[in-house]
C-alpha cells in the first residue's frame, strides 16, 4: 500500500465577511457581544463557509488535480494545506516537506533584483544558502531570464514573476509541492516545460497538488482529480471521471421544451464506448432525437469545441448530402457520425444540435454533450493534427565553398 503524502479529514474553513462600525456607539455593543459570545441573526448571515467536511488522502508520488468553479474553495483549500491559515474545523496531516506556489508574486521584494529574489524566495521556501548557490545557474536556466537578471522584478510583467517564482519552487525539491492558478500567465512553451519539470519531481517522488482551469493540463499531469462545488466535495476519482462531471455541470439546453429533444448521445471506438482516442484515431458518435411535436426538415450536426471555446469542427447529416427528415410526435431519428481525431491532444467538448437550415430553427441543442481526450505520439501543438513529418533538410555554405567533405559541402538529408 502507497504511503500516504498528505491526508484531510472533515475539514472546514469559515469566514466572516466584513464587519463596519461608522461610530463609538455602534462600536462599544459590537465588542461587547463578542466578548459575551453573543451573535445576532444578521452578523451570523455575515459567516459563511468557503470549505465543507472536506476529506481524502494522497499517496506519495501522485499527482491531485483540484477543479470547480470560482469561489468553489480550491485556493483556500491550498492555503491550509501549507499552512497560511488554519482551518476552523478538522485536522490536516502532512508526511515530508512542502513547497507551496500559490502567488507569482509571493516571497517576491519588489525593489530587489532578480538575483537577490532567488536567494530570498529561495530561502522562504526552506531552501539554504549553500544548496541555493547550487542550484543557482540550474534555477536561471530554467527561467530564462538570465538578461533580466539584475533588472529589479517590480518592472519584470507578469510571466516574468511567473517564470522566477516558479523556477525557485521547482528546485527545492520538496516532498509535496502545491501550484495554483500561477501557470496561466506564462507561454505555452514554458507552461509546458513547467508541466515537463513537474512530472520529473513526481518520478522523484514528489507528491503534487494542482489547481488550474486549465482542463488539458489536468487531464495530461493528474492521474486523479477532486471536484469542487461551493466548498464541498462534489467528486473524487479517475481525472477523466471527474473532469466529465465537471464540464457536464455546466451542460444546457438552450431549448428545453422544443418539439424536438436529444435524447441520447454516444462516444465510441471500435471496441465500444470511449473518452479517450489518440490524435488520428476513428470514432463513432451514435445521436438519437425523439420528437414531442412534428419536426420538418430535421437535420442533426455534430461540432467540437476546444478547451478555449474555438470551434474546430461542424459536421450536419444534411451538408454530408445525407437529406433531412421529418418526424411526426413520438417518432425517433437516429444517426451515426463516423470521424477521424485529427486533433492535437487536449480535451474536446462535443456538442449536438437538432438542426432545421433553411429557416435556421434549433429544434434542440446540447452543449456539451459529452467530453472526450486525444492524445497524441508527438509533440505537435494547436488545435488540429495535420500529422506533419520533415521530408528534407539541408545546410547550405555559400557558393565559393570548398566541395570536400571537410571544408563543408552542401549537407542534404532527405527523409522518406
Amino acid at each position: 500500500m502507497s504511503e500516504i503524502a498528505l491526508r484531510m479529514e472533515h475539514v472546514s474553513k469559515k469566514f466572516r465577511k466584513g464587519e463596519s462600525h461608522d461610530s463609538l456607539r455602534d462600536l462599544v455593543p459590537a465588542l461587547a457581544r463578542r466578548v459575551m459570545g453573543r451573535h445576532s441573526t444578521a452578523a451570523l448571515k455575515q459567516e459563511f463557509w468557503a470549505l465543507q467536511d472536506v476529506s481524502f488522502e494522497l499517496p506519495r508520488g501522485k499527482a491531485l488535480g483540484i477543479v470547480g468553479m470560482n469561489g468553489a474553495g480550491k485556493s483556500t483549500m491550498l492555503k491550509l494545506i501549507s499552512r497560511i491559515m488554519k482551518p476552523t474545523t478538522g485536522r490536516i496531516e502532512l508526511k515530508g516537506t512542502l513547497s507551496a506556489l500559490i502567488e507569482v508574486n509571493a516571497g517576491f521584494h519588489p525593489d530587489l533584483t532578480g538575483r537577490e529574489n532567488i536567494y530570498l524566495n529561495g530561502t522562504i521556501l526552506g531552501m539554504r544558502r549553500a544548496e541555493i548557490e547550487a542550484k543557482f545557474d540550474e534555477i536561471v536556466e530554467f527561467s530564462e531570464l538570465s538578461e533580466f537578471l539584475d533588472m529589479p522584478v517590480k518592472r519584470y510583467s507578469s510571466g516574468m514573476y511567473a517564470r522566477l517564482g516558479f523556477s525557485v519552487a521547482a528546485h527545492v525539491n520538496p516532498d509535496i509541492l502545491l501550484v495554483d492558478e500561477v501557470l496561466s500567465v506564462g507561454d505555452f512553451v514554458f507552461q509546458q516545460k513547467c508541466i515537463d519539470r513537474m512530472k520529473g519531481v513526481m518520478h522523484k517522488g514528489t507528491t503534487v497538488l494542482f489547481v488550474s482551469h486549465s482542463l488539458k493540463a489536468v487531464a495530461e499531469f493528474c492521474t486523479s482529480c477532486l471536484l469542487l462545488d461551493r466548498g464541498r466535495v462534489e467528486m473524487l476519482g479517475p481525472t477523466e471521471d471527474v473532469l466529465r462531471r465537471y464540464v457536464n455541470q455546466g451542460a444546457k439546453r438552450k431549448t428545453a421544451d422544443g418539439p424536438a429533444t436529444i435524447t441520447k448521445v454516444t462516444f465510441r471506438d471500435e471496441l465500444g464506448e470511449q473518452v479517450r482516442y489518440r490524435s488520428g484515431q476513428k470514432a463513432w458518435v451514435d445521436v438519437e432525437i425523439t420528437a414531442r411535436r412534428k419536426c420538418p426538415k430535421l437535420a442533426v450536426i455534430l461540432y467540437y469545441w476546444d478547451e478555449h471555446h474555438y470551434q474546430l469542427s461542424n459536421i450536419s447529416n444534411e451538408r454530408l448530402g445525407y437529406g433531412n427528415v421529418t418526424l411526426d410526435p413520438g417518432q425517433v431519428f437516429s444517426c451515426t457520425f463516423e470521424v477521424t481525431l485529427n486533433f492535437g491532444s487536449g480535451m474536446f467538448r462535443a456538442c449536438v444540435a437538432a438542426f432545421r437550415h433553411d429557416t435556421e430553427t434549433e429544434y434542440d441543442v446540447l452543449e456539451p454533450a459529452g467530453t472526450i481526450y486525444v492524445t497524441s505520439d508527438s509533440d505537435m501543438r494547436g488545435g488540429v493534427n495535420c500529422f506533419p513529418k520533415v521530408v528534407r533538410q539541408e545546410i547550405r555554405n555559400g557558393p565559393s565553398a570548398a566541395l570536400d567533405d571537410e571544408g563543408g559541402r552542401t549537407v542534404a538529408a532527405r527523409l522518406p
